[in-house]
């Protein structure tokens, strides 16, 4: 069975709810996945927007999540069980999750949610890392990924 990654939130290719964008509470939503190869020691999770103005935008990047977690709840990074987890900084200067919150007017955007099966048990790179330099880093590792699209806009 291939890595897959699904929420109990939003659908793929749905709507994601106000309460995970920042002009709402600004959560991080909870997650699932299921399928994970064998030889998976870590997980990278990455959330980009390919359709923002300026290109691809990264809005979260959480590493080290332990090879026998299968979810995250929501909020993940403010709750008691982040253990080793780590948070590169996003396009917006912040080491933490930020959700959607494209321009006004401009139609809908799609958020990619990818989720990488790391054949290492955790990735060491500075806080300063952006989202990109961590999606780099852990593709040199990569078994395997799995993507949740949500969608997002503020016409």
């Amino acid at each position: 069975m291939p890595l897959s990654l699904l929420s109990p939130s939003f659908a793929d290719g749905k709507r994601i709810p106000d309460k995970y964008t920042r002009d709402q509470e600004n959560l991080s939503p909870p997650l699932r996945w299921t399928g994970a190869p064998a030889g998976a020691q870590s997980f990278v999770l990455v959330l980009d927007d390919p359709d923002a103005p300026s290109g691809t935008f990264g809005h979260w990047g959480l590493f080290n999540i332990p090879a026998d977690w299968d979810r995250l709840p929501e909020s993940v990074e403010t709750g008691p069980d982040k253990g080793s987890l780590r948070i590169c900084r996003n396009d917006f200067g912040n080491n933490h999750y930020d959700g959607p919150q494209p321009p006004r007017g401009g139609g809908v955007h799609r958020y990619h949610f990818r989720l990488a099966a790391l054949s290492l048990p955790s990735l060491n790179l500075p806080p300063i890392s952006s989202v990109e330099d961590l999606w780099r880093a852990a593709e040199k590792h990569r078994l395997e990924e799995a993507i949740l699209i949500g969608t997002y806009s503020r016409d």
